[in-house]
């Protein structure tokens, strides 16, 4: 079994190169989970910074991060300490091989055949090199002879990678009158500002249903009506603070309800 002071949070931040190798040691020879954590936890920020390197690419950090996270562990666990590598050098690949594995079965918004997407990888590394070569743009034939392809297959391959990381509705587009641009969101429709008001209305009278009958008074003269606390206290025949304190806690109740919709 590990010394139970290596557990302690202080002492796995002061560890150093070779306390970390001596841990690797240990995990290849006791499998100890509690010794896998540490490494895990020592070795996290690899996982982090490869992970930013593939931020803003259609898929969320953090979807990026778990994977990357899981391409450490898997490299922990094939480390050999005894061949003399440094463990950073040997789970970057490991960890990169995870991402774009994950990019490549996960990142596409409509599901497309592993080939199309095998495809699309290399016409677009194809583009590259033909670019270098010809010095212009490669043509569809180009390119279907430099893959040993079909142009059809090409052209389809071409046409299904559109769908790996969706239009954004900002981008713009020059319009045909006063120089003026519109975005993708004008050009394919607004939303309804009708169906707005169904839901805040819904919500209103949900929530006034739980309020008792002088805090339903308090609401609708105050906010319906535009009274003031005054005229209300005097319908009322109540203090005006009185009215404050239970404006007050309506405001606090209808802000509580707004609060558990946004987490629901």
């Amino acid at each position: 079994m590990i010394n139970e002071n290596y557990l302690e949070s202080d002492n796995i931040k002061s560890l150093d190169k070779a306390g970390i190798r001596n841990l690797f040691k240990v995990y290849k020879e006791t499998n100890e989970k509690e010794v896998r954590d540490i490494l895990i936890e020592k070795h996290l920020y690899i996982a982090e910074i490869l992970a930013k390197k593939y931020a803003n690419r259609g898929i969320d950090y953090e979807d990026i991060y778990q994977v990357a996270c899981i391409g450490l562990i898997y490299a922990i666990d094939r480390f050999d300490v005894d061949k003399g590598f440094e463990f950073s050098s040997f789970a970057t690949p490991t960890i990169i091989g995870e991402i774009k594995k994950y990019f490549r079965d996960k990142g596409w918004t409509i599901r497309v055949p592993r080939r199309i997407q095998e495809l699309s990888k290399k016409i677009n590394n194809a583009k590259i090199q033909l670019s270098q070569q010809l010095q212009r743009s490669p043509t569809i034939e180009d390119i279907a002879q430099y893959l040993n392809s079909s142009e059809e297959e090409v052209l389809e391959a071409m046409e299904a990678s559109k769908v790996y990381t969706p239009q954004s509705l900002d981008v713009t587009y020059d319009s045909q009158s006063d120089d003026k641009e519109v975005n993708l969101a004008e050009l394919i429709g607004e939303e309804d500002l009708y169906f707005s008001k169904i839901e805040n209305n819904d919500f209103l009278m949900k929530t006034v249903e739980k309020l008792n009958k002088v805090e339903k008074d308090i609401l609708i003269e105050r906010y319906f009506n535009k009274k003031t606390q005054v005229a209300i206290a005097k319908n009322l025949e109540i203090s005006q603070m009185t009215v404050s304190r239970i404006e007050k806690r309506v405001l606090d109740k209808l802000r509580k309800e707004i609060e558990k919709t946004l987490i629901d």
